[in-house]
């Protein structure tokens, strides 16, 4: 099985539909928790990571 691709995001509040166009999945919401830093798509196991430096403000998650 090849590992979940990983994708550096500069936003907290983002989507994701998979990636494959047609063979994707439905797009859903996802948030990375500030002191996390990090998130798992549900659906296809994307792991999202936000960019070091990014804002996070304005969020009081």
């Amino acid at each position: 099985m090849q590992p979940a691709e990983t994708i550096t995001v500069e936003e907290l509040r983002f989507s994701c539909d998979g990636g494959d166009g047609a063979l994707g999945h439905p797009r859903i919401f996802l948030t990375i928790p500030p002191a996390v830093g990090a998130v798992d798509c549900p659906y296809c196991g994307r792991h999202f990571v936000l960019k070091p430096g990014a804002a996070t403000h304005g969020h009081d998650h």
